[in-house]
């Protein structure tokens, strides 16, 4: 929307001595949704029939085993879920559901369990802090990547950065703030025409310098994992995001650098790759940009005509 001022968080996390160390470690031990599998009482039976055979979710029991299942059934009862609908998103490693919340509209992110190949997580897990210990079986893994994306969003939120807000975690199941609706969903920034690019550029570097001052380095950021809407620049996607002492951060941020000056280059911009590594890395903050002529909707509008 014309003249309108993106909404930069203040930031919560500050900097200090052994910054970007004080994580909890993550447990993927058993939950009261696997006890629940294991009981598999009439109740969530009946649970489990009636969501396995409702047109809008279409799952297959291969797909979501019983305790993803539990999973959901606890969501339920813990009132962050009222409803579901229909799919947002499908890919490889996790489906995106709309849903009900208590009180608003929310997103269901379940990663499968039984999915093909987790491999490439293990680039991203091993040399975490906060993942000592995990193994190699792909059931703990797929918990613990679920666990971390979460932990990602809170502390990027804390920091001041525009991501959806995390809701609940249950095993492989992450409820978040749903950005935009199924049927009037966030464009993705390669999806949209630019009208000021040095506006957005200046808001995602922002980001960036937020996040690694909070100790994150988003690891896979790109035009596809920055959306719009109504105004709003939005990161998403951080399950893949590690501290700034896992032993490849230095390398990822990096990646994330060229990708964002790639993007910005062909809206015309100059941008140097190592002069947006020097800026994120240093330590006085910078202030954000405006999306003053960046509107989401019109602007996805006017890059498919």
């Amino acid at each position: 929307m014309a003249d309108d001022e993106i909404d930069l968080l203040d930031p919560e996390a500050g900097e200090g001595e052994g910054f970007g160390d004080e994580w909890e470690s993550i447990d993927v031990s058993d939950t009261e949704a696997d006890r629940i599998a294991r009981k598999r009482d009439r109740k969530f039976t009946q649970f489990r029939e009636r969501l396995k055979d409702a047109d809008q979710f279409k799952v297959e029991q291969a797909v979501f085993d019983d305790a993803t299942f539990a999973a959901l059934y606890k969501l339920v009862q813990d009132g962050y879920v009222d409803a579901f609908g229909g799919p947002i998103s499908t890919g490889k490693e996790a489906n995106v559901y709309e849903a009900l919340g208590d009180d608003r509209d929310v997103a269901v992110k379940i990663y499968r369990i039984n999915a093909s190949d987790f491999r490439h997580m293990r680039d991203y897990l091993d040399g975490d802090p906060r993942f000592e210990g995990i193994g190699s079986d792909k059931g703990q893994v797929v918990l613990a990547w679920t666990r971390k994306e979460f932990a990602n969003l809170s502390r990027a939120r804390a920091a001041g950065v525009r991501v959806p807000e995390p809701i609940a975690v249950e095993r492989n199941v992450l409820v978040m703030e749903l950005v935009g609706h199924a049927d009037d969903r966030a464009r993705r920034l390669a999806e949209v025409q630019v009208e000021n690019p040095q506006t957005a550029y200046e808001v995602v570097c922002e980001y960036m310098r937020r996040l690694h001052r909070a100790g994150l380095v988003h690891g896979d950021l790109s035009e596809y994992n920055l959306i719009i809407y109504e105004g709003e620049l939005v990161v998403i996607d951080l399950g893949q995001a590690v501290t700034v002492h896992h032993r490849n951060a230095d390398e990822f941020l990096r990646r994330d650098c060229r990708n964002v000056a790639t993007f910005f280059g062909r809206q015309g911009l100059a941008v140097d790759p190592d002069d947006l590594y020097e800026s994120v890395t240093e330590a006085e903050p910078q202030v954000g940009g405006t999306l003053d002529e960046l509107d989401g909707r019109d602007a996805g509008r006017n890059a498919t005509e």
